[in-house]
């Protein structure tokens, strides 16, 4: 039978209690669990792998490929509304669950967020209002590709079109030899070329937009980022200039409209040194830099999330409290001779205002993200001085 939105809290149907699903059941999906839960919704997870943080908390856990027919009908079958938690499932699986569910985000926003030169035209085409742009770009589809990049792209960038997060599936090149040497390194994939600009900082925005058109935004977060990881994201008054954090906030808004999006959407920015703001990337689901939200918002990034898939109403989130993110990397329990080593938690969690929070995974790898560690304060000089004081403990470089 067709969901009927909005779906209560609370609600029963069938003689069962409201479920929600999700696609994927990393960490993003275990936050996104816990907010549902906390609204009185069973939720079940749809994932490959049977040690899932998200799967391990979830009222049903369904063990199977994104792909996988069977998989897709139980869950179907099972949850009143799906979402995603991760922007590489299949946009071809959320478009076949919305034949029989209400889906948010919808399967054509994820496909073109999966996609960087279907993206960086979607940007363009947006940046015809908001005056807010990407960064000079070409796609390299084919070889012949190659000769036709203009001079003035190099250096820049290449990327992999699909399947490129976290900094994979890139290289920085100078000269058309290291392009063409990139380019066949990467197998010869579709990709773009972005010209190399001269940052000063980057930042990203998240908003959350209902079937109704209703949308709401979580504060400007600027961020810094490591090896192509975030490493920490600041969030208090004054972290951006206020009319670059309008701008960002106004170009991300006519990207959801534009896409129609339901759901919550976040799109990250290059702010560059004469203070012009660039668009970056955009992640169809909650992200990494909203983090800070469950500790210092009155309504966190997956409370939106919850609220837009169910139909309920969006309220403009009010921040409580300035706030610092540090991302915890499997890095910081190897202690570079193969071993595991003890984090001193005890002092960590003795600096007021720390939140911490490990994500149930069980094998620590560099570049891993386990968990992540928020402060928050009533002004931005104190949350500054206890998170560097918990990066100085940890062995986090100072920021």
């Amino acid at each position: 039978m067709p969901t009927s939105l909005p779906l209560l809290p609370g609600s029963v149907i069938d003689d069962r209690p409201a479920m929600l699903g999700v696609l994927g059941g990393g960490q993003l999906g275990r936050m996104f669990v816990h907010a549902a839960q906390s609204l009185g919704y069973e939720t079940v997870v749809l994932d490959p792998d049977r040690h899932s943080p998200a799967g391990r908390i979830s009222h049903h856990f369904i063990e199977a490929d994104y792909r996988d027919a069977d998989a897709l009908r139980e869950l179907a079958a099972r949850a009143l509304a799906v979402t995603t938690e991760f922007e590489n499932v299949p946009a071809e699986s959320l478009a076949e669950l919305a034949l029989k569910r209400p889906v948010a985000p919808a399967a054509e926003a994820v496909a073109i967020a999966q996609d960087r030169i279907r993206e960086k035209a979607h940007f363009t085409r947006c940046a015809e209002r908001s005056g807010v742009a990407p960064a000079p770009y070409a796609a390299i589809e084919r070889e012949a590709d190659l000769a036709a990049v203009p001079d003035a792209l190099l250096p820049g960038i290449l990327k992999a079109a699909r399947l490129g997060y976290d900094g994979k599936g890139q290289a920085r090149v100078t000269t058309r030899g290291e392009l063409a040497a990139a380019w066949q390194g990467m197998g010869s994939v579709a990709c773009v070329l972005e010209q190399l600009l001269p940052l000063a900082c980057e930042c990203s925005v998240i908003v959350a937009r209902g079937r109704d058109g209703q949308i709401v935004h979580l504060p400007v977060q600027r961020n810094l980022h490591r090896n192509g990881i975030l490493a920490a994201t600041e969030v208090y008054d004054g972290n951006l200039p206020a009319a670059t954090a309008e701008q960002a906030r106004a170009a991300t808004i006519r990207i959801a409209q534009e896409l129609d999006y339901v759901g919550v959407l976040c799109v990250e920015y290059f702010v560059l040194q004469d203070g012009r703001l660039v668009v970056n990337e955009m992640a169809p689901r909650p992200h990494n830099s909203g983090h800070y939200t469950v500790d210092a918002c009155d309504a966190s990034q997956f409370d939106l999330q919850v609220r837009a898939l169910a139909g309920l109403p969006l309220v403009q989130p009010r921040q409580h409290s300035a706030a610092i993110m540090l991302n915890l990397l499997g890095d910081l329990w190897l202690d570079g001779a193969g071993g595991l080593r003890s984090l001193p938690w005890s002092q960590v969690l003795a600096l007021p205002g720390a939140h911490l929070h490990l994500y149930g995974k069980t094998e620590a790898r560099a570049g891993r993200k386990m968990g992540h560690l928020t402060f928050t304060a009533p002004d931005a000089a104190s949350v500054r001085e206890r998170s560097l004081a918990a990066a100085a403990l940890l062995g986090i470089e100072a920021f």
